[in-house]
């Protein structure tokens, strides 16, 4: 089936993200649902061929449907579009913690969804948004999305129980490392480069060191060794020590919140 229209329910950051990949690649319609009229209002001005209406109702009664909600939200917001999908519809639950078969349970029956974790690199085209996709979607329908995920970057099949996992590592791993490199961008400047050196500089460093530790085949501590001067080694311990500190706590929180929504707790 042709994809003639797709909608999104919640015009936050994420929605917002995967528009600017989005809008303008001729589909008849693109619809977004917000209850937030400077929401509305914002979504208007950076799209104007977006379609931005306080009904979720409307959003949700096109080909494909994309659920930009945190998982409380779509919990109270769900059971009142079941009425408005359509049957030949595709849902996406951008959202972590709630399962496929939570969705279902939700939407009173209604079993076509897929869930992907998105990356906001996506906005470039350079997104990791990896999806797990319910049993009742055909081959076809699967090949439909995919059409739209490939504008936003890879987009690998995984287990479902994988996908927390996946929220804490990449959706909100950039968040790890932007203030890190801005600050670097910054200071390369204050030593004198130039702010296109800097950044071409900065961006060579970045993707190299990542392909040096991942895919040169050496192990990590020899990586590091390939460098005899490490200006912030005294600092390490304590970024290390809030690393594990911090996100293990992160994945056992939505673990235990998908666990209670899967048992009904």
């Amino acid at each position: 089936m042709e994809l003639k229209s797709v909608g999104f329910v919640g015009g936050g950051r994420i929605t917002r993200v995967l528009l600017e990949r989005l809008a303008g690649r001729g589909l008849p319609r693109l619809v977004v649902s917000d209850s937030d009229a400077s929401a509305r209002a914002r979504l208007a001005a950076a799209f104007p061929a977006v379609e931005a209406t306080a009904d979720n109702r409307v959003a949700a009664a096109q080909d494909v449907v994309f659920l930009a909600l945190h998982p409380p939200a779509l919990k109270s917001v769900l059971p009142q579009l079941a009425g408005a999908l359509r049957g030949d519809a595709v849902v996406v639950s951008l959202a972590p913690v709630l399962t496929l078969e939570a969705l279902g349970a939700l939407a009173v029956g209604f079993g076509r969804f897929a869930r992907m974790i998105p990356n906001a690199p996506s906005l470039l085209g350079q997104g990791y948004n990896p999806v797990a996709y319910a049993a009742a979607l055909t081959s076809s329908e699967r090949q439909r999305l995919e059409a739209v995920f490939d504008l936003w970057g890879a987009h690998p099949e995984v287990e479902e129980e994988s996908l927390e996992a996946y929220a804490v590592l990449t959706a909100m791993g950039p968040t790890y490392l932007w203030f890190q490199l801005q600050e670097l961008r910054e200071l390369a400047v204050r030593f004198g480069l130039s702010g296109p050196a800097a950044e071409a500089g900065l961006a060579a460093t970045v993707h190299g060191a990542a392909a040096m530790l991942l895919e040169s085949g050496l192990p990590p501590a020899d990586v590091l060794d390939t460098i005899p001067v490490h200006p912030i080694k005294e600092r390490e311990a304590a970024i290390r020590a809030a690393y594990e500190e911090l996100l293990p706590a992160l994945l056992a929180k939505l673990e235990a919140a998908r666990s209670r929504g899967t048992t009904g707790a």
